[in-house]
Order: C-alpha cells, then sequence, then structure tokens
C-alpha cells in the first residue's frame, strides 16, 4: 500500500504541477498539519482516494472551514484496510492559539484514547503535527517534541509514527529515522512511503 504524506508547506510540485500518472497507485494521503485546507480538497479532487488529516499549530482556520471530502482523525484510531492509524495533531503550547497542548493535555488526550487502544490492540501508524521529545525535534518551546509520545511508541512498537512541524530546511534534519521497533518519517513538503 503507497501513502503519500503531505506536512507544512502546499508543494509546488502537487500544486502547480500536477501530474495524475505519478500519482494513480497512492492508496491513501495523510496530512501531518499546517497545510491549506484548500491544498488538501484539491488533494482528494485530483487522487481519488482518502486523506486523513491532523490540525497543525498553523491551522486555526480549520476549525471553521475544515478541508471539504477529508477525515479529521485527531484524537481518534481509525481503520483502513486492516491497518490502525491513530491521530494526535498539534504542537507544545507556546501562546493561547488552537491546536496547542501542554505535556499533560497532550497525556489526557492519550489517556482518552486507551479503551481504543485496549479494544484495537493498539496501533500501526501514528499521525502527528508534532514529533517525539528528542527524536528529530527542535530546541525552541514551540518545537520541542512530546515525551508521551516516546511512551505510546515504547509501550504499542507501531510500525510507523508520521508527523510534520520540523521544517527540513531548519537545519540538518533526517527525514527518516528509526526509534527502537518503529520507522519515523518527517511528512515535510510531500514523501510517499509504501507500507
Amino acid at each position: 500500500m503507497k501513502i503519500l504524506l503531505v506536512a507544512d508547506i502546499e508543494s509546488q510540485y502537487l500544486w502547480d504541477y500536477f501530474q495524475v500518472d505519478r500519482f494513480k497507485d497512492i492508496d491513501l494521503i495523510i496530512s501531518c498539519g499546517d497545510v491549506k485546507a484548500e491544498f488538501l480538497s484539491y488533494l482528494v479532487s485530483m487522487i481519488p482516494v482518502p486523506l486523513y488529516y491532523v490540525p497543525g499549530n498553523h491551522n486555526k482556520r480549520y476549525v471553521n472551514n475544515p478541508p471539504d471530502g477529508c477525515e479529521n482523525i485527531d484524537g481518534k484510531l481509525v481503520i483502513f484496510k486492516g491497518i490502525r492509524i491513530m491521530g494526535l495533531g498539534g504542537s507544545r503550547r507556546y501562546n493561547d492559539g488552537p491546536f496547542q497542548y501542554t505535556e499533560k493535555e497532550m497525556e489526557n488526550r492519550i489517556l482518552k484514547l486507551k479503551f481504543q487502544l485496549w479494544r484495537k490492540k493498539g496501533f500501526d501508524i501514528l499521525v502527528s503535527h508534532s514529533p517525539a521529545f528528542g527524536v528529530g525535534d527542535g530546541e525552541d518551546i514551540c518545537h520541542t517534541g512530546f515525551k508521551c509520545f516516546l511512551n505510546l511508541l515504547d509501550k504499542y512498537s507501531p510500525k510507523y509514527f508520521f508527523h510534520g512541524h520540523e521544517h527540513l530546511n531548519y537545519g540538518l534534519k533526517l527525514r527518516e529515522r528509526d526509534y527502537s521497533n518503529t520507522h519515523i518519517v518527517n511528512g515535510y513538503g510531500y514523501f510517499i512511503i509504501e507500507y
């Protein structure tokens, strides 16, 4: 199964120079946040597959104008073709904007999913906007990752963890890395991965 990841910027290649034949084998689109709702709506009109998204810290407009034809999986555990996908959008709280959380608030969001995690025996993919603490995150308050994401990875060992928030042009950032049994991918711009 091929998954198209998008995050943080509206890729000019996808938006201005889209070539349908290059994306005909995509099965699912996942947005890791901070892209315009119009961009996501455009993608599902060009690539007729489901699109799951979580909001980023700059997606204030999603509150009143969510992307058309897309499914918000923030704070949910969904199943697509037998693959369990958990969504946790937002970033660390650094001002009073929406989709910003303290470590404790993010822990509480995860706690609300405890029954679903038990019932579905864990998850295969974690989709977030922010990375995990110390694993591809930044040093400022806004870009510091969540420690509770490490707890999720340690406890459930999902196959993948997709996130955004850390722009690859912020310095020497790796797009892909491994943490224990989990392959972590920064979806900045766009990236295609084979599940």
